[in-house]
């Protein structure tokens, strides 16, 4: 018995200490107000450590938990006292894991035996940053490599970026702002391909090219990325420490200085949504911000997340419609015809407060308050199936059909100059 704990423990995956054996993913929904309110006790309760996967804040819309198996019980008794509807979306979150990390040693193999990089599969961090460094050998007159600045724990934020020469109008793009939506950089590795092979060859591609420079974000919160393939799958935040705080990073989606601080966000850090001590104390959010004021002429700024199939623009921290929302919504919803129209994949569009909920200090209300006019946020797939761990095999089909959007979207910027 010894000789098999001890091989148990050995066979432990490296990769993630933190196991999710028997935990389940939720699917809840408040009828009235009373139960939304109960609701927000019970994933409030700190000893259930109940991690919101998605978290609309309205009635009429779902709300998406992942329970630790020990929680199980207890949470489902909870919700059915109170009559509170439910429907389990995920029976085991650990089987999912387990699989996406078979998947990922299979494609390894796959490209060790080939010498070739697969966009069909989930990288690691160094994969990436040396993937982009091949990217910019075989397209030197086309791409580069820029350093904008360091995360919290010392690692380089690299941007591609596409030009033909001379500082054009640009259109900024990132990706891999929460750690665990991993495919968002996989979405932006295959798009940067797509870029860089399309130019000469593609003339709308060319055009839009010739007259905007593209600057491409793969992963904008390196930190929590790694800390995901080494330690925890399920980690959100950055990995800055918080000082008088046990608890470790800062949601980068809700550190901006737009609407900071506000009920869209926590002053827990604990919290999944903490907005961090200031407005850009997350040296991440602080390099972008900085990088795209001192262009001074970025006219789209395109940030990509996952999951729920939405396209959403601002305002977040605001009822308020933004000046430009008519044009915003009418491209929004051409944006979301295209990309339908590959797989059928439907979209939902709109602002980030009726959507979905209120969200304060985010990357496109920032952008949009900062001059930005065309500021998208990007929900890529799935509805929940799979939610955070959208198998390898729906990659290329997620970057293909995203990418009818982001051209709609890049046409429309180069032909309304503002």
């Amino acid at each position: 018995m010894r000789i098999l704990l001890v091989l148990s423990i050995l066979l432990v995956p490296a990769w993630n200490q933190n196991l999710y054996v028997g935990d389940q993913v939720l699917r809840v929904y408040a009828r009235d107000n009373v139960q939304l309110e109960l609701l927000r006790q019970l994933v409030a309760t700190e000893h259930l450590q109940i991690d919101i996967w998605r978290s609309p804040t309205k009635l009429g819309l779902s709300m998406d938990v992942s329970v630790p198996f020990t929680s199980l019980q207890g949470a489902k008794v909870f919700l059915e006292s109170n009559n509170i509807p439910y429907s389990i979306m995920i029976e085991d979150v650990q089987a999912l894991l387990d699989q996406e990390q078979q998947d990922m040693k299979a494609s390894r193999l796959q490209e060790r035996r080939t010498n070739s990089f697969s966009y069909s599969t989930y990288h690691t961090l160094d994969e990436i940053y040396s993937w982009i460094d091949n990217l910019v050998s075989e397209y030197p007159k086309l791409v580069s490599k820029i350093n904008i600045g360091h995360s919290s724990e010392g690692r380089p934020l690299y941007v591609l970026k596409f030009s033909t020469g001379d500082n054009k109008p640009a259109i900024w793009i990132d990706n891999g702002i929460h750690a665990r939506e991993w495919i968002t950089p996989a979405t932006g590795i295959w798009t940067a391909k797509k870029i860089a092979s399309s130019y000469g060859k593609d003339s709308l591609v060319t055009d839009i090219i010739e007259q905007l420079d593209i600057f491409l974000l793969i992963v904008t919160n390196p930190d929590g990325y790694s800390y995901t393939h080494s330690t925890n799958r399920m980690w959100r935040k950055t990995r800055s420490i918080n000082v008088g705080s046990q608890c470790v990073g800062v949601d980068p989606n809700r550190n901006w200085n737009a609407g900071f601080g506000g009920p869209g966000s926590s002053s827990n850090p604990c919290a999944e949504t903490y907005h961090g001590a200031y407005p850009h104390s997350e040296p991440e959010i602080k390099s972008v911000a900085d990088f795209i004021l001192d262009h001074g002429n970025v006219k789209a700024l395109l940030t990509i997340h996952s999951y729920s199939q939405m396209l959403l623009f601002p305002y977040g921290y605001t009822n308020s419609l933004a000046p430009d929302h008519e044009e915003l919504n009418e491209l929004a919803k051409k944006a979301a015809t295209a990309l339908s129209s590959l797989y059928e994949t439907r979209y939902t569009y709109g602002t980030t407060i009726a959507t979905i909920y209120q969200a304060d200090g985010t990357t496109t209300d920032w952008g949009y308050d900062n001059g930005i006019k065309y500021s998208y946020t990007f929900e890529l797939r799935d509805t929940g199936k799979y939610g955070f761990i959208l198998p390898a095999s729906q990659i290329i089909p997620t970057a293909e059909e995203t990418w009818l959007a982001l051209v709609e979207i890049m046409k429309h910027v180069k032909d309304h100059p503002y």
